[in-house]
């Protein structure tokens, strides 16, 4: 008896793909169909879901909806939980536009709104869970993009004001803050190296003391600050730098 003629079958389910050979006719068409299906394969685990933003687009204050930057504390061993900062894009703080940019971790979580243009960055206030921190005029935190020079300094006052969530001022005073760039460097963090404008910032206040007095940090351009004031060092981002 001469051998029935065979039928070859391939499916295309996404990327899984079958290839079967059975005798023609030998079984009927839902079972054939049945014995067609994909065998079972394992599939890789998908990757987390990330933003990332190139560089052409990532501006000499970075401030694109999107970036994010990881920190962890000067001195502390790598690997342990960091804090977080994100870019959450524009907002509206205290009747003003601005780009709100918030730091979480470690049951941390603060806001900061700004307003940042080439002409330098301003801080407008920020919020903590509970309370508002509203500053008039805005504190200056960076001057314009081409006056940048060791050897520069600017200074100011602000009048600050503390509100709680039910908008009772708690509390209200000034603030003065004054900057020196001191050093550009090149340093090397768990992100890479990078030259730093190397930044000393000291702040006096009459509400309680809100900010240490003095601190240091280190800014690149089109990166950001890769040493806060707060003393955490840049570990990881999700955008490219020149």
């Amino acid at each position: 008896m001469e051998p029935m003629p065979c039928l070859t079958l391939n499916l295309m389910r996404g990327r899984a793909s079958s290839l079967l050979t059975v005798p023609l006719l030998a079984l009927p068409l839902a079972v054939l169909l049945g014995a067609c299906a994909p065998a079972a394969t394992k599939t890789a685990a998908a990757a987390p879901v990330q933003a990332s933003t190139s560089v052409s687009s990532v501006s000499f204050y970075p401030r694109e909806t999107g970036l994010g930057w990881t920190y962890l504390p000067e001195g502390e061993p790598a690997g342990g939980l960091p804090y977080t900062l994100r870019a959450l894009g524009p907002t509206v703080f205290a009747g003003q536009t601005a780009l709100a940019f918030q730091l979480t971790g470690r049951g941390a979580d603060q806001t900061w709104y700004r307003q940042i243009s080439a002409a330098g960055v301003h801080l407008l206030g920020f919020r903590k869970p509970g309370v508002t921190v509203r500053l008039e005029p805005a504190w200056t935190e960076a001057p314009a993009e081409n006056a940048w020079r060791v050897g520069l300094n600017w200074e100011g006052s602000s009048r600050i004001t503390l509100t709680s969530d039910d908008g009772k001022v708690q509390t209200q005073g000034t603030l003065r803050y004054r900057y020196d760039v001191q050093d550009r460097r090149r340093v090397s963090t768990p992100a890479g190296s990078f030259d730093v404008w190397v930044v000393t910032r000291q702040i006096s206040d009459d509400v309680g003391g809100l900010f240490p007095q003095a601190q240091q940090l280190w800014f690149t351009p089109f990166v950001g600050d890769v040493r806060t004031p707060e003393g955490l060092l840049l570990t990881g981002r999700n955008f490219g730098g020149r």
